[in-house]
């Protein structure tokens, strides 16, 4: 089963996806694998992922770092493309693929990415996407950040669409959308 997790930022996202991906892979008897996508570029993101590591310590997880094009995971000789999946997150493969440490900006990485997703689903069947909800204000922003959330909704939507269930996370509370 693909499931889609979005929520806001520290609502508790990628503890529930952990979770359900850890008893996912047990109930299935299948490998269990973190897809990681961020790459730190200051304290905290530093701090984000060493708070995430420590999560996710004792469930059984593999890390697989990719931070782009992930459907590269699928060809690796080391990974069970039939293992459950957890992949965090959405938005940092997005800004990854989007934008390089020189300030430019790839306009095509919104095609790219959802297909990536795609695929990704499609080829494994059993991956939790993580992603986050950056939708909910009235702020009016710059171009560029507006073709990134643009761009991240289209993704966000693909998943929706390609996955068996789309599950929101406020305070910590999941609801079931699909």
């Amino acid at each position: 089963m693909n499931i889609f997790v979005s929520g806001g930022c520290k609502n508790g996202k990628s503890y529930y996806a952990q979770k359900t991906a850890a008893d996912m892979a047990r109930s299935l008897g299948k490998p269990l694998y973190y897809v990681a996508t961020m790459e730190p570029h200051d304290a905290e993101d530093h701090a984000r992922i060493k708070r995430h590591v420590a999560e996710r310590d004792g469930w059984g997880f593999t890390t697989l770092e990719q931070p782009v094009k992930l459907t590269e995971l699928l060809e690796r000789s080391d990974v069970d493309t039939e293992g459950v999946f957890l992949l965090d997150s959405v938005t940092a493969l997005l800004g990854n693929e989007m934008f390089d440490d020189s300030g430019n900006t790839d306009i095509s990485a919104k095609e790219r990415v959802a297909g990536d997703l795609r695929k990704f689903a499609h080829s494994t069947g059993n991956t939790i996407f993580v992603s986050d909800n950056i939708y909910g204000d009235a702020e009016e922003y710059d171009e560029t950040t507006e073709l990134y959330r643009r761009s991240l909704a289209a993704a966000d939507r693909a998943l929706a669409e390609c996955c068996d269930r789309v599950v929101e996370i406020t305070f910590g509370l999941p609801e079931i959308w699909k």
